[in-house]
């Protein structure tokens, strides 16, 4: 479920409901007007429960790569599954729904019916289970399916030779592509797909053989079957895959990234709850504005009539069964339900190719507080009718992709040939966009996309190693990148060899512009967003990326590459230096304190290794693409393997695991149980452990790690600060900035252990900074002077307090003895990569100033 709150309701566009062609398994299009109810935030918007994922967990998800999917063989591609345990626990059990370990048997049922289902395995979620995709189609030859992704490579590749092929306007099979259960505790997408595939496989209507011959259907079965199990949103990492898009840290979001880069969807859907009534997009604004919103818009509108006439003619109503009317909510609100960032499932897609895409929220819930509290069987009834109101918008979705297969082929054509040819974007209106009423300047959102990006080679390079990462992400997500085989001029400046280009005449240059760009400040836009603002990785990352916006190309020495350049290296003399900038390399810093290797912290922050080290600097180099460089600096303090205790949420445990930290993670429940701080060295506190809230016992052996044992602390936010508070460690007054408020920020950092040589960029949600600091208390870190926001969504409360202006200047991270605060978000969702060496070198330094105190 995403949520929102209402406002006034845009004009509404009423159509008369059609009667559903007899026999027939495809639906005509009707439809009803719709009062829509208000709709509210589900949960807080910053997480401020304590993670307590399991380390193997992470360790799948960090370890897991995604193949292309098969190209070559034809359809059907059937396997019989390997059927999985029986688990009466599974929660979907108690709602009538199918269990994750009848998924399996059911789907070799399918593929026994006929000759139309195929089921491949794409790839395996954080907790270990199978992702199934199923395909339906008409059958074809090996021959046949090369065919397909000979045109489907055509289209993306060379968009104006497509454009013009009759083969690809005859033959091409338009593909749709159906996600299911992205939140595990929203199930019924994934029943409904089923019983849909179930009847498609036979169904011998004119209408279905028509859409099989042309169309390829590609479903999702469960995006999610951790959650589906555990009845959870989140999977077994604890991440909310539907904010993931952008870093693509969890196995699941890459494999449906893949799934989208290798099938190119037309249409796709993606199935929630719950919003009563049915919510289909189209959004409010703010819109994204690296889309061809002009052809996004008309399709996803038109598709989504054709699923609010289909669900509104089911009948059901809110006196007899509890269903509102359905909702659009571009027609239907004005704010708060927005396509701004490419984070979720159905925004993400659009930079792939799809024109009509849509996040579907069925009505009835039956998760959380009600899964608890309801009756069984009226979960049961709830739930049958989700599985209904899923299939008509399904139905609805096949039957648009079967009558208007020309022209969605044309317009995905379309958003490719304009990226490639380097052309404006059309901006929306009632004239660009015919058959969409109310659209206004609110929904204008265009950009200027620079000539290319250069991410340089050299010495303009803060951290090859940042940069290798950047490139490798892009390329995942089919961005084409290319590399400098000598020096080359660009826009009036000189970049070196192997400095990597992105050329944005590209079919994707929407999503390399939304990935690489600084963003908008969008504060004046709305008054509200739904989730997060900005999220440059051109500016998060810790690489440096340099934007032309003009120039002419060097094609004579630029080369196509599927990788980035090895960093790999190890100085063949003497001591050796490694930076301390990246995950990577603070990952390696403790792959070698594991092994017991001699390493000492320079001044500035960088690990220095005797030459006695150098063969397993070797090991770490290759295993983590880092460099080790030749250095005559003298280390002074000595680092130590770190043992952690983390309260903190999902996404920082899952971050300091990817650094490769042994984290133990706990909770205020789990210390008020009894906790053995003798194997901590330091803690981390963001979220769910509340001094007051400790029992007496607790309290006590916490305060006793802190001051007798002198363990070191470091916290975030509002949390972080109230236990520094609390135990004195930290003399400091935490200030809270707007709590909606998230974006890329501009800092200035101060030469030392913790920020020194780091990003001038930071990520903030729900900003902290401090004010009233002790006499031992050092400014790591402040927000830049004028208005600290580069892109996001940042404004003032509605007393004046909260905002940007009161942030400038003040301190976003300090230090004290054995203690370290941050009010930035340096660990977020596993997102900014470049900040993550700020909390590891915090961590390092109170861990060092806990053991010269005596600990």
């Amino acid at each position: 479920m995403r949520t929102t709150r209402i406002t006034p309701a845009r004009p509404v566009l009423i159509t008369v409901l059609a009667v559903t062609t007899a026999g027939s398994l495809l639906l005509t299009p009707g439809s009803a007007g719709a009062d829509t109810e208000p709709v509210t935030r589900e949960g807080p918007a910053v997480d401020r429960q304590a993670a307590l994922t399991p380390v193997s967990a992470a360790e799948r998800a960090l370890a897991t790569t995604v193949g292309r999917t098969d190209s070559a063989s034809g359809y059907p591609r059937e396997q019989i599954l390997t059927p999985d345990p029986e688990n009466p626990a599974d929660k979907s059990i108690k709602l009538g729904l199918t269990p994750y370990h009848a998924i399996a048997p059911k789907l070799n049922a399918l593929q026994a019916l006929g000759d139309r289902v195929s089921v491949e395995v794409a790839g395996r979620s954080a907790g270990g289970h199978r992702l199934y995709l199923v395909t339906v189609t008409a059958p074809e030859s090996a021959r046949q399916t090369r065919a397909q992704e000979r045109m489907r490579e055509l289209i993306e590749k060379a968009p104006a030779a497509a454009a013009k092929s009759p083969e690809i306007k005859a033959r091409y099979k338009v593909p749709l592509f159906v996600n299911n259960n992205i939140h595990g505790n929203e199930w019924e997408g994934t029943d409904a797909s089923l019983d849909l595939i179930e009847q498609l496989a036979t169904a011998n209507d004119t209408r279905t053989k028509d859409l099989l011959s042309r169309s390829r259907l590609y479903f999702n079965i469960t995006a999610n079957p951790d959650g589906r199990i555990a009845g959870t949103r989140a999977n077994a990492n604890g991440f909310d895959m539907n904010r993931d898009f952008v870093t693509a840290s969890q196995p699941e979001v890459r494999a449906m990234r893949q799934i989208q880069i290798d099938k190119q969807p037309a249409v796709m859907l993606d199935l929630h709850g719950y919003v009563n009534g049915t919510l289909i997009e189209p959004t409010t604004p703010p819109h994204g504005e690296n889309y061809e919103y002009d052809l996004f818009l008309k399709n996803t509108y038109a598709n989504a009539l054709r699923m609010e006439s289909a669900v509104n003619g089911l009948g059901y109503t809110p006196a007899k069964d509890g269903v509102e009317p359905a909702q659009i909510p571009f027609r239907d609100q004005q704010e708060g339900w927005d396509d701004w960032p490419p984070i979720f499932t159905p925004q993400y897609a659009a930079f792939q190719g799809t024109v009509a895409a849509h996040t579907i929220e069925i009505p009835l819930a039956v998760n959380n507080e009600e899964y608890d509290t309801l009756p069984t069987t009226e979960l049961r009834r709830r739930s049958a009718i989700n599985v209904d109101v899923a299939g008509a918008a399904l139905r609805a979705s096949l039957d648009f992709t079967r009558t208007h297969r020309g022209s969605l082929i044309a317009d995905q054509i379309e958003v490719f040939r304009r990226g490639a040819a380097g052309e404006a974007q059309i901006p929306v209106s009632e004239e660009t966009v015919p058959g969409v009423p109310g659209i206004g300047p609110e929904d204008v959102y265009t950009t200027n996309f620079p000539r290319a990006y250069v991410i340089p080679a050299g010495p303009s390079q803060r951290s090859a190693t940042a940069a290798a990462r950047l490139v490798d992400h892009l390329l995942a997500n089919d961005v084409t990148v290319t590399r400098a085989t000598r020096p080359f001029h660009l826009a009036g400046k000189t970049y070196p060899q192997g400095s990597y280009v992105i050329d944005m005449h590209q079919s994707k240059r929407g999503l390399a512009n939304a990935l690489l760009a600084d963003g908008t400040d969008i504060s004046d836009k709305v008054s509200v967003m739904y989730d997060i603002s900005g999220w440059s990785l051109g500016r998060l990352w810790g690489a440096t990326v340099k934007s032309a916006q003009r120039g002419s190309l060097p094609y004579g020495v630029l080369r196509t590459i599927d990788r980035a350049a090895p960093v790999a290296h190890v100085a063949p003399y003497g001591p050796l230096r490694l930076r301390l900038d990246t995950p990577q390399e603070i990952a390696a810093l403790n792959d070698l304190l594991q092994q017991g290797i001699s390493i000492r912290q320079a001044p500035d922050g960088s690990a220095i290794l005797p030459p006695s080290a150098r063969k397993a600097a070797v090991t770490a180099a290759r295993t983590h693409d880092v460099t080790f460089e030749a250095t005559h600096t003298r280390g002074t303090t000595k680092l130590r393997r770190l043992r952690l205790s983390a309260a903190v949420t999902a996404g920082e445990l899952f971050a300091l695991r990817e650094m490769n930290f042994e984290v133990t993670p706990v909770s205020t429940a789990v210390l008020n149980a009894g906790f053995d701080w003798s194997k901590t060295d330091a803690l981390f506190v963001s979220a769910g452990l509340s001094y007051e809230a400790l029992n007496p016992t607790a309290r006590n052996a916490l305060d006793t790690f802190l001051t007798t044992h002198h363990g070191g602390l470091v916290g975030r936010g509002v949390t972080g600060a109230d236990l520094t508070s609390a135990t004195g460690l930290l003399a400091a007054k935490p200030v809270e900035g707007n709590g909606d408020a998230n974006g890329v920020v501009q800092v200035v950092n101060k030469a030392g252990r913790i920020t020194g040589g780091a990003p001038d960029h930071s990520f903030v949600y729900a900003p902290v900074w401090f004010t009233d600091l002790g006499p031992e208390v050092r400014v790591e870190q402040s927000y830049t002077t004028g208005n600290p926001l580069l892109s996001g969504h940042w404004r003032p409360l509605e007393d004046g307090s909260g905002g940007p202006e009161a942030a400038a200047g003040q301190a976003s991270v300090i230090s004290g003895p054995g203690a370290v605060l941050f009010g930035t978000e340096p660990l977020f969702r596993d997102h900014p990569k470049g900040e993550f060496a700020q909390v590891a070198r915090a961590l390092f330094t109170v861990a060092q100033a806990s053991q010269e105190s005596g600990g």
